[in-house]
């Protein structure tokens, strides 16, 4: 079997992004070498120097270059309340909202027993000691709302209420600006089922 050429080799890195499939990867590689090399240059660095630097954050397992993040070496965040996550795109947009000034815990993933992901793959164990601080007094559950992300969920809470922690989950419904005739049926039940009161 002949070694992949530079150019074959470069186009099969690129597949490793999500969402990035032989097409995409071939013309990212072709814009790169043809037009942009300076951004191809740049990305390999940059690409390179985060490899070297990032590690995960002791507190949050959020990615950091110091031993912990700025958020979780933040004196004004609130210590009481911590926010479990999947992944750190989720805390991206939940910290994007500016609603929330507590602090973090990123799975890096979710339970998922039948891609051999337990509870030693996400290391919960990491999590429940960071919740056993003696300072968490809430843990909001935000992970997402698939058949894993819900096993998670329910996982979580039966472990922290055993711990006497409050626990809260994010709820579910139509999205701002959302009108119910285009909304799928599963969305409007939960939002029906998890309506509150105005007065």
């Amino acid at each position: 079997m002949a070694a992949l050429s530079s150019l074959d080799e470069l186009i099969a890195a690129l597949r490793c992004l999500p969402g990035v499939g032989p097409r995409s990867a071939q013309r990212m590689a072709y814009h790169l070498l043809q037009r942009d090399r300076a951004g191809a240059a740049r990305l390999a660095r940059a690409t390179e120097r985060a490899l070297a630097a990032l590690r995960h954050c002791a507190r949050c397992n959020m990615f950091s270059e110091e031993e912990l993040c700025s958020r979780c070496a933040n004196p004004r965040r609130d210590a009481s309340r911590l926010c479990v996550v999947e992944t750190p795109s989720d805390l991206a947009m939940i910290e994007q909202t500016r609603s929330y000034d507590g602090l973090y815990y990123v799975l890096m993933g979710r339970l998922s027993p039948l891609d051999g992901i337990g509870p030693r793959e996400l290391g919960l164990e990491r999590l429940i000691a960071r919740a056993d601080d003696g300072q968490v007094r809430e843990v909001i559950l935000a992970t997402n709302f698939t058949n894993e992300g819900e096993a998670t969920a329910i996982t979580l809470a039966s472990l922290f209420a055993a711990r006497g922690l409050t626990v809260s989950r994010l709820s579910r419904g139509v999205p701002v600006g959302g009108e119910l005739e285009y909304s799928d049926i599963g969305t409007v039940a939960q939002a029906l089922a998890e309506r509150r009161t105005l007065s």
